[in-house]
């Protein structure tokens, strides 16, 4: 068994030799492999010639790229060498560039291509510690850096000459070193550098990817930033196992799905509420769908729904908050049993002439998509789990490489992330700092379910800290636990229930605490939301921040006589701001369980998405302090 990850791309090359291990696109947008084999006897002549230009063991390397088999090579190589990789995308700003090559102090640094070097000259000048630049795109033009391929061929003389240093490096890797420090795009404050070791790692392929039962027979479609660690779980698991790592984009991505047949995929929240709203918007516009395909679709749906409704309910996987009453359940289940016996028919044959081909779309052949990375609205969860695409909906952080917990094929529990990770210890305190509930390494739990706290975690995925930084690490880790700063409880069914994010947690003038989350996914609910935040920071009440999903907003707008063509100019029309007045007094009203402070009030609409790199993290997090210093003056004009 491999005792690192350099020997993880070691053993994946001796067991699986030619078989493809990463596939990008050529030119002609057709999918290319890259061997096991080729990978790793590639990636050694890198660390060869790494070592031979001075590179130590345990030094930090720049990593700035988006996916590609260059990607996995100088992984490969940077880890056979000993060093640890300091990895963003080519979205990086320039700010950020400038303070995570400085603070981990990177002497070497990886370029995707020319843009990306043009953007890391502009800096450099403020780089004193940066000696080398590396230009991973074969067609690079550039002057003043070195390329890739150079310091391959390079490092296969070498190897040729007998010298094998990389080997040596190998072995001397100990299971405590940094494999990488990933700089948190974070949605308060600085970055921080994020140590997380071969430990980590080797945890998450050994322990918790087999509860999802990836094998050597894999199809992963890649679509995540590859530098974030909730891709990169996938894409080391898949060289460990065999599978096989399909690169691809938003944009491709619809073609893709058929190129490439994916088994399994990591994902975001917000790509299936993309997927989501695309499929409804296509169903309900009348120049893309007849009444007749329509009413096949919500039969379809309806049927589906209510049998995979009834079948949870009988195998247990219907989430509890409460504890269910013993004879209600009894009772449950035996109509449960007469909706499943009734509807068994009818659903599959709907299933097979409609459904179906929604799953098709996807290439046939997915298994689960693994979301992570932020909540999934209820909703868009119980749609494609209806529809028989598997959600397994996972929970962790950056801090916690990644996964803390995770839904398994046995507790697919919808509205759960699922049961808490092997040998992983789980407690939730309350604000005073007492614990609530304890989930022991055994799996065992004391203390009383659906009862809220804040999560701490303690276990082998658990980052050594951040890097020069030991305030940061101070208030995050005590005694080896992991202050999450999220909330949850325990559920009846003994899995995890996130329930909001204590650090964002709205202290009212009252003194009342509101979680933003679950309020922005139930008014996210509305088609004509595409976007939402909660504020009301010191406020007698809650107000929200809106952006409207415009193609349904302008559809409205032209039903209801409003002949606005401009967005700016349709958010200000007062029959807009009636219409979202009735939509937020719908959904987040008493009858859906909001108490009365927990009701938003004023509130405003914009016509700018939040975007990615500006508002958002790159798994699309909100950057509450950004947009609430950003929008402030009419956050203040709306209290006034």
């Amino acid at each position: 068994m491999a005792s690192n990850l350099a020997e993880v791309y070691k053993e994946a090359a001796q067991k699986f030799g030619e078989k493809g291990a990463f596939y990008s696109k050529d030119e002609k947008k057709k999918y290319q492999p890259a061997s096991f084999k080729f990978v790793h006897e590639t990636g050694m002549a890198l660390a060869e010639e790494l070592i031979n230009m001075g590179v130590n063991a345990r030094e930090n390397i720049g990593l700035m790229a988006d996916h590609r088999v260059e990607w996995a090579i100088v992984d490969c190589g940077v880890l056979s060498a000993g060093a640890a990789n300091v990895p963003r995308g080519t979205d990086v700003t320039e700010t950020e560039l400038e303070y995570i090559l400085n603070h981990s102090e990177a002497k070497l640094v990886f370029v995707e291509h020319d843009k990306m070097l043009e953007k890391l000259n502009k800096v450099r000048p403020k780089l004193p510690n940066v000696k080398t630049i590396v230009v991973m795109d074969p067609k690079s033009k550039a002057e003043g850096a070195l390329k890739l391929q150079d310091l391959i061929d390079r490092g296969k003389k070498l190897r040729e000459g007998g010298s094998k240093k990389a080997e040596t490096r190998i072995l001397q890797i100990k299971d405590g070193d940094l494999f990488t420090l990933i700089y948190t795009s974070g949605t308060t404050g600085q970055p921080k550098g994020v140590m997380l070791s071969h430990k980590n790692m080797l945890f998450q392929l050994t322990d918790v990817l087999p509860v999802i039962e990836i094998g050597s027979e894999e199809r992963m479609m890649s679509i995540l930033p590859v530098w974030h660690i909730f891709e990169r779980v996938f894409m080391y698991g898949s060289v460990h196992v065999g599978g096989s790592t399909y690169f691809t984009n938003v944009r491709d991505m619809r073609d893709d799905f058929q190129k490439c047949k994916p088994t399994f995929m990591a994902s975001a929240p917000r790509l299936w509420e993309s997927i989501y709203m695309g499929i409804y918007s296509r169903i309900n516009d009348p120049k893309q769908t007849t009444p007749f395909r329509k009413a096949l679709f919500n039969t379809a749906y309806f049927f589906s729904k209510n049998y995979h409704k009834a079948t949870r309910f009988i195998s247990g996987n219907e989430v509890d908050y409460e504890g269910r009453n013993l004879i209600l359940s009894l009772f449950r289940g035996i109509f449960s049993l007469l909706q499943v016996i009734v509807l068994f028919f009818p659903y599959k044959l709907f299933d097979l002439v409609v459904l179906s081909n929604i799953r098709k779309a996807t290439g046939g052949d997915l298994k689960a998509t693994v979301s992570g990375g932020g909540a999934l609205q209820r909703h868009v969860d119980a749609f494609f789990n209806d529809i028989g695409l598997n959600v397994i909906e996972g929970y962790g952080m950056t801090e916690t490489a990644p996964v803390i917990s995770c839904r398994t094929w046995d507790k697919m529990v919808m509205g759960s992330v699922g049961p808490v990770a092997p040998r992983t210890e789980l407690q939730l305190r309350g604000f005073d700092g007492n614990v609530i509930t304890t989930v022991d390494l055994d799996g065992s739990i004391e203390g009383p379910r659906g009862v809220k706290g804040i999560i701490f975690v303690r276990g082998p995925q658990v980052m050594k800290g951040y890097y020069k930084n030991p305030e940061a690490t101070a208030k995050a880790l005590k005694d080896g636990w992991m202050d999450t700063g999220d909330l949850g409880m325990i559920n009846f069914k003994d899995t995890l229930t996130i329930t909001g994010r204590a650090k964002e947690t709205i202290v009212l003038l009252g003194g009342e605490n509101v979680e933003p989350v679950p309020i922005e996914n139930k008014i996210s609910e509305s088609k004509y939301v595409g976007q939402i935040m909660v504020i009301g920071q010191d406020q007698k009440n809650l107000g929200a921040i809106i952006v409207p999903e415009f193609n349904y907003l302008r559809e409205w707008a032209k039903d209801n006589g409003i002949p606005e063509s401009d967005d700016n100019a349709l958010i200000q029309n007062p029959k807009v701001f009636d219409l979202y007045k009735k939509e937020i007094k719908d959904l987040n009203s008493a009858k859906n369980g909001f108490k009365s402070f927990e009701q938003v009030t004023p509130f405003f609409i914009i016509s700018k998405p939040f975007e990615v790199g500006d508002e958002m993290t790159n798994l699309m997090k909100l950057k509450r302090h950004v947009i609430t210093e950003k929008y402030k003056d009419k956050i203040a004009e709306v209290y006034k």
